[in-house]
């Protein structure tokens, strides 16, 4: 598996948690504090995070194939998108371990 396949989810990893928890203080400000501004705020935050959660959902989905999870694995890092904060503790979790797979795999295959 190449890098740059790991590199694609994490940047989208982060990007749609960054705009899920942008999102979730907009609706706090709209609902609970009643922030002027926050209406438009969330209209444009909750569009651009639907958008961008399909590129990652894309993106985790061919890291998942070609890192060759099981499916209940597989769901669990696409629903990460949904949960605020949760794409970045998932995220930090599948760095680690596909580097450490792929650190594993990359010595052998030079010596071959």
């Amino acid at each position: 598996m190449k890098r740059s396949v790991l590199t694609r989810y994490r940047v989208m990893a982060y990007v749609t948690g960054v705009l899920l928890v942008l999102l979730v203080f907009g609706m706090i400000g709209k609902y609970v504090l009643g922030v002027d501004g926050a209406d438009d705020f969330t209209q444009v935050v909750s569009i651009a995070h639907g958008w961008l959660y399909v590129v990652y959902l894309i993106f985790a989905f061919d890291l998942g194939s070609k890192a060759k999870w099981p499916v209940k694995k597989q769901i669990w890092v696409l629903l990460a998108g949904t949960v605020p904060t949760a794409a970045f503790f998932v995220e930090r979790r599948i760095s680690r371990e596909l580097e450490a797979a792929t650190a594993d795999a990359e010595p052998a295959a030079a010596q071959a």
